[in-house]
């Protein structure tokens, strides 16, 4: 059986047994806060649950790297919905540690691509329309990424000032949240993070 089978399978039973009823929640979250995390498959239930965010607390934006590659591009308008519809008025931006768009490499990317079969006029059709290297590009600094990503919401033209940003890294393991500014003190260290 498929994986799609399971899950339609799975999803039948989770209906028909109305296992949705515990989840009940308006699309309003009843903190107000946003969050931008990273999709890593660690995060998926360990962030909520190392917060305290239950179903419907929060609004969560999830992307690789946690990160604002663009002013108006998607998360931007995810957030602004978030702000001005839905009453959002904190966002956390929640890097972690060990993420895998630090040092991310764009040309070993693009290579994967044409391993699994994209062609290289499908790449450079792609790079006629974009900077393929910026748009497929990770960071060298998981604190800075983050830093970087908060004052670009902050300072954003469409943001109000009254809307708190805040920057942190969590661990993938543990649940443990650092703000980014103690954050970027233990990547100067040696430590094991």
């Amino acid at each position: 059986m498929s994986i799609i089978n399971e899950i339609l399978e799975f999803n039948q039973n989770f209906v028909d047994n109305k296992k949705y009823e515990a989840f009940d929640t308006t699309r309003f979250p009843n903190k107000k806060v946003a969050v931008l995390s990273c999709m890593d498959t660690r995060l998926t239930e360990l962030l909520p649950a190392a917060l305290n965010f239950k179903n419907g607390d929060i609004k969560i934006i999830k992307n690789a790297g946690a990160m604002v590659t663009h002013p108006y591009g998607s998360v931007m308008r995810s957030l602004l919905v978030a702000i001005y519809e839905l009453g959002v008025n904190e966002i956390m931006v929640i890097g972690h540690y060990g993420c895998g768009m630090q040092g991310l490499n764009a040309d070993n990317l693009l290579k994967k691509m044409e391993d699994r079969g994209i062609s290289g006029d499908q790449i450079n059709a792609v790079k006629s329309d974009i900077d393929v290297y910026k748009w497929l590009a990770g960071f060298e600094s998981l604190a800075v990424s983050v830093t970087e990503t908060a004052s670009a919401i902050k300072n954003h033209p469409l943001i109000p000032a009254d809307v708190g940003v805040h920057g942190f890294l969590i661990d993938p393991q543990t649940g443990k949240l650092d703000r980014v500014e103690d954050a970027a003190k233990c990547q100067a260290c040696t430590c094991s993070k």
